[in-house]
């Protein structure tokens, strides 16, 4: 994970990006980003194309890596602790 964020880092330090990029603006990068990752399967469930799904869905974590980037947050703390309180919210259930 370390790699990724500093591959990140890399492209926003060459585009300026580290500079401009506020809370905010990633933010709603995110939500921009993600209506795009819908609209690969707007017209149809099945028929995607996967190449353009998967460039949306780099799009979309980028921007939310980057929020982890500047806020130095742990990614996998993050994601450690919404799955703790997913388990708590969703109990197990008994098959």
């Amino acid at each position: 994970m370390d790699r990724v964020l500093e591959i990140i880092q890399q492209m926003r330090v060459r585009a300026g990006w580290d500079k401009t990029d506020t809370l905010p603006i990633l933010i709603k990068s995110v939500s921009v980003e993600a209506a795009e990752l819908l609209e690969t399967i707007q017209w149809s469930d099945e028929d995607y194309k996967e190449a353009e799904v998967r460039s949306e869905l780099a799009d979309v974590l980028m921007y939310a890596l980057s929020i982890c980037i500047d806020k130095n947050w742990d990614v996998e703390e993050l994601i450690r602790e919404k799955i703790e309180n997913v388990n708590q919210r969703y109990p197990q259930k008994d098959d």
